[in-house]
C-alpha cells in the first residue's frame, strides 16, 4: 500500500494547526515582547512549534499502525519527544527552573536509550569500538545537548524550521542512495510537518516556534540519528555532518561563554547566526545561508561517507572546518560589550 499521501497531509495539518495556535496565542496574549536580548523587533505570538509536535506524533502513530515503524523506535521517539514537548510547553506558559527542565530532559534521554538499546559499535578509521556503559553516558549527553542546542539556535525567523527540513531531506537522500528505504518515512514526515509550520515562521515570522517545538525537534533528530547508527554507523556520521551548522555554532558559543564564566543557561545574543543577522540587518539571508550550507556543502560530504566510503570521522572534520571558521568570523560566543 502506498502511504505517500501522508506527506501532503502532514504539511497541511501542520499549516492549519499553526494558524489555529497563532489565533490562540494572540487571544491569550502569549506574545514575545522584544527586549535587549531579542533578535526581533516586533511583538510576535509564540508556541507554533506545537503544530509540529502534534502532526509528527500523529504521523508516527500511523506509521506504527501500518508496520512501517518498529515498536522500539516508536516508543523511543514518540515518548522522548512528547516528554520534552510537555516540559517546553509548560516553560512557554510559565517559567520552569533550569534544574527541573534538565531533569525532564535526562529522563527523556534515558527513556529513548532504553528502547533504542543504547549506542551501537562506533566505527572510525576502519575499526569498530564498543564503548560499553560509557556509550550510554555519551549518548545521554548527546541527546540532552541536541535538544538544548536546538533551543539555543532557534533565535531568528525561520532558522530552526529550515534546519529541520533540509537536514531531514538530506537524511532521506542518504537512505535512498544506500537503499535503506525503511528508514526514510520518519525524517520525511518530520520534514513535511516542519515545512507546514515554516510557512508561518519564514522571515518575517508571524509566529515563533517556542521551547516545545525546538526541544522536540532537537531530541527527535537526535533519536533519528541514533536509530540510523544501528542500521549503519556511517549513517550516524552523516547525521553529524548534516547537523554541523547548529552543532558548531552552539558548541563554539557555549565553550567561549564558559571560559568567561558566564551563566550559559541565561538568554543572550552571542551566537554566530545572531551576530550575522545584526550585521546584515535581516534574518532572511542568514536563514537562507544555513539551508544552502546544509544542501550544497554538508550533504555532499555525508554522501561521500555513506556511498563512497569516506571515513566518517574524517568527513566530520572536513565538514566542520569551514563552519568553525565561520563561527570565528561572526564572533560566536563573543560578549556584546567587548
Amino acid at each position: 500500500m502506498n502511504y505517500g499521501w501522508l506527506i501532503p497531509i502532514a504539511f497541511v495539518a501542520a499549516f492549519i494547526l499553526t494558524a489555529a495556535i497563532r489565533r490562540y496565542a494572540l487571544s491569550r496574549s502569549l506574545i514575545d515582547i522584544p527586549n535587549a536580548r531579542s533578535s526581533h523587533s516586533v511583538p510576535t505570538p509564540r508556541g507554533g512549534g506545537v503544530a509540529i509536535v502534534v502532526t509528527f506524533l500523529a504521523a508516527l502513530c500511523v506509521l506504527f499502525a501500518s508496520d512501517l515503524l518498529s515498536g522500539a523506535f516508536f516508543l523511543a521517539g514518540a515518548g522522548a519527544g512528547a516528554l520534552v514537548a510537555i516540559v517546553g510547553f509548560m516553560d512557554d506558559h510559565g517559567h520552569i527552573a533550569a534544574r527541573w527542565r534538565l531533569l525532564g530532559h535526562f529522563t527523556a534521554a534515558i527513556w529513548a536509550l532504553y528502547w533504542l538499546g543504547g549506542l551501537p559499535l562506533v566505527s572510525a578509521f576502519g575499526h569498530e569500538f564498543s564503548l560499553g556503559w560509557i556509550g550510554y553516558l555519551l549518548a545521554s549527553l548527546y541527546l540532552v545537548w541536541m535538544l538544548n542546542l536546538y533551543n539555543f539556535m532557534d533565535g531568528i525567523d525561520g532558522i530552526a524550521g529550515v534546519e529541520a527540513v533540509t537536514i531531514c531531506v538530506g537524511a532521506c537522500t542518504l537512505y535512498w542512495i544506500a537503499g535503506a528505504h525503511d528508514l526514510i518515512w520518519s525524517p520525511l514526515l518530520l520534514a513535511s510537518s516542519a515545512a507546514g509550520f515554516l510557512v508561518w515562521n519564514f522571515p518575517p515570522a508571524r509566529i515563533f516556534m517556542g521551547d516545545a517545538g525546538s526541544g522536540f525537534l532537537g531530541v527527535v533528530l537526535a533519536v533519528l540519528s541514533l536509530q540510523a547508527a544501528w542500521a549503519s554507523f556511517d549513517f550516524f556520521w552523516g547525521w553529524m555532518i548534516l547537523l554541523g551548522v547548529f552543532i558548531v555554532d552552539a558548541t563554539f558559543t557555549l565553550f567561549r561563554r564558559l571560559l568567561r564564566g558566564e551563566k550559559v543557561y541565561e538568554a543572550h545574543r552571542s551566537h554566530a547566526y545572531q551576530f550575522a543577522s545584526r550585521r546584515y540587518r535581516k534574518h532572511l539571508p542568514v536563514t537562507i545561508a544555513v539551508g544552502l550550507i546544509n544542501l550544497f556543502w554538508l550533504l555532499p560530504i555525508a554522501v561521500c561517507i555513506t556511498r563512497y566510503k569516506l571515513d566518517g570521522l574524517l568527513g566530520v572534520l572536513l565538514a566542520y572546518s569551514p563552519l568553525v571558521f565561520l563561527a570565528q568570523k561572526y564572533h560566536a560566543g563573543k560578549s556584546e560589550v567587548e
